[in-house]
Order: structure tokens, then C-alpha cells, then sequence
């Protein structure tokens, strides 16, 4: 457990100041973003020192990496607002749009899943494989806009973007779970077929149960298994989409935080978000270990052996 929990500290600091060096070295400054660059070099000599920028690289370095472990990320150049409350709020509002896209990939996803492996080769199991590659192959910020076109504009059903209420969730939420449901409506399909005709199957159908039993008491547990290591790997496809999504759909996430302080220098912000998403990330796999671990009676086996 030690050995782990050193090995997510090195792997977050890692991440941490690989980003800090990026931020620093890429064209761009900060004070020109605030000031405009018809500032004088006496203003800006002013400010450059009062937010500390004017120190050498490697000592704003350690002292951002020892604030942070310390669980402060400072305060915003731009506004001078604390970061960790801005983080906080963007954050709740990531996790719930996250939180709903993963809910609908699930539900959808094994739904489509169970259908396809049971009428396998049917008009029902081409449609749901035809749709599934569809979406599978359409990048984020093609689909947002398609799905704001069609259900928004045409139809008038939605809000086009914004955060007024639970339906302003629904196009957000599904631009991010529409390429993730293809994903498991696949996995689900294949590993229903290859396990449908296994031994175990073979006697619950000697038993006299019905397939519909068979297939959701039995091949289903199994498939699980692999659906669970896959969410793992996926979510953090879900944050990375969370970005291009949250800026399409106006949605006051990390994403669209961390967009916007890219765009005005905004260092503190741009490192505690790709931090938060980095640690997410890391702390979301090792959860999806241990879930794996109980799901999985293979290793429950091998650990009492």
C-alpha cells in the first residue's frame, strides 16, 4: 500500500511540474494579457514583482510544488481570486456532467449490448453495430455542434448552451457518452458471443432456464468484468472530451476553466485544473483495480491460494 501511494505522489508531482515547465516556456505573458502591451515597462516591472513572476523559474517552481502539497494552488493572476474555490465550484460541475455521460454510456451501452449478442446476425443486431461505429468515429467537437444543429436549432427541444436547468445537461452529456456507449456496445456484444456457447452457459440451459436468464444471470456477470477494466481506461477520455465540450456547450467545468486560463496565461488556474484532472484520473484506475478485484472470483481465488 505504501509502495503505491509513493508511486501516485511521484506520478502527480510528475505530471505537475511537466506542466509548470510547459506553461513557462511557451511564448506568452501573463502581465501583457492584464495590461495590454502598451503598458509601460515600469507598470509591468510593478506587477511582474508583486505576483512573484520576476523570480527565477526553478524557485517559483519549488514554491508552487510546496504550496500544493499543502493544498494551496494560490490565487488567479487575472483576478486574484483563490484558485481552490474556482477549482471546487468548476470541479461539482464537471463531475455531475462526467458523472451523468458515464450514467448514460452504462445504461444505453449494455442495453444495445445484451440486444445485439441475442439476435446476433438479426436486421436488430446491423442496425445497433451500424450505430455504433457511427458515433465511435465522430470526434467531440463535431458531434456537440451536430447534436446543438439538429436538437436544439431544428427542434427546439434543448438550450443550445448554458446551464439553466437539467435539460441543459442532456447535450452536453450525451456528446461525451455517445462515443463511449458504441465502445461498450461492442465490448458487451463480443464478449456475450464468445461466452454464450462456454461451458457454464451449457449447463444453465441443462438446468431448464430460460435464455433471458441464462444471458442476464450468467453471461452478463461475467461480461462485467472486462466492461469495468474498459470504464477505468475511459474516463479519462471522458475528462479530455470534458474540455472541448464544456467550451461548446458553455458548461462552467474544468474544462472550460482550464480553456480559458490557457488563453490568458492564467498559470496557478492552467496547473491546479490539469493537476486535479491528472490526480482524477490516476485515483479513478486505482478504484477500477480494486472494484476488478472484487467482481473478478478468479482473483478472489488466486488471493486466498
Amino acid at each position: 500500500m505504501l509502495k503505491k501511494i509513493s508511486l501516485i505522489l511521484l506520478q502527480v508531482l510528475a505530471i505537475y511540474i511537466a506542466t509548470f515547465m510547459l506553461l513557462h516556456l511557451i511564448p506568452g505573458d501573463p502581465i501583457q494579457v492584464m495590461l495590454g502591451e502598451s503598458a509601460s515597462l515600469a507598470d509591468q516591472s510593478k506587477l511582474r514583482m508583486q505576483l512573484g513572476l520576476d523570480k527565477s523559474i526553478y524557485v517559483q517552481l519549488t514554491s508552487s510544488v510546496i504550496k500544493v502539497f499543502q493544498g494551496d494552488f494560490g490565487v488567479s493572476i487575472l483576478n486574484q481570486k483563490p484558485v481552490l474555490d474556482q477549482l471546487i465550484i468548476a470541479g461539482k460541475n464537471t463531475y455531475i456532467l462526467a458523472g451523468t455521460a458515464l450514467l448514460i454510456a452504462l445504461s444505453f451501452g449494455l442495453v444495445g449490448g445484451i440486444i445485439s449478442a441475442k439476435f446476433h446476425e438479426s436486421a436488430a443486431d446491423k442496425i445497433i453495430m451500424s450505430i455504433s461505429i457511427f458515433f465511435i468515429s465522430i470526434p467531440h467537437f463535431f458531434l456537440g455542434p451536430l447534436l446543438i444543429l439538429f436538437f436544439s436549432i431544428w427542434l427546439g427541444w434543448f438550450p443550445v448552451n448554458g446551464m439553466g436547468g437539467f435539460s441543459s445537461i442532456v447535450l452536453p452529456a450525451f456528446t461525451l457518452a455517445l462515443g463511449m456507449i458504441a465502445i461498450i456496445v461492442k465490448l458487451t456484444r463480443n464478449c456475450m458471443l464468445e461466452l454464450i456457447d462456454s461451458d457454464i452457459v451449457r449447463t444453465a440451459r441443462a438446468k431448464g432456464l430460460s435464455e433471458w436468464t441464462v444471458l442476464i444471470n450468467h453471461v452478463f456477470r461475467l461480461v462485467l468484468i472486462p466492461i469495468i477494466s474498459v470504464l477505468g481506461m475511459q474516463f479519462g477520455s471522458l475528462l479530455s472530451g470534458a474540455v472541448i465540450t464544456e467550451t461548446i456547450f458553455s458548461w462552467n467545468g474544468i474544462g472550460m476553466l482550464l480553456v480559458d486560463s490557457i488563453q490568458t496565461r492564467d498559470y496557478p488556474i492552467t496547473q491546479a485544473c490539469i493537476f486535479v484532472i491528472a490526480l482524477s484520473y490516476i485515483l479513478v484506475n486505482i478504484l477500477t483495480d480494486f472494484i476488478y478485484k472484487v467482481a473478478d472470483p478468479r482473483m478472489r481465488i488466486s488471493k486466498i491460494a
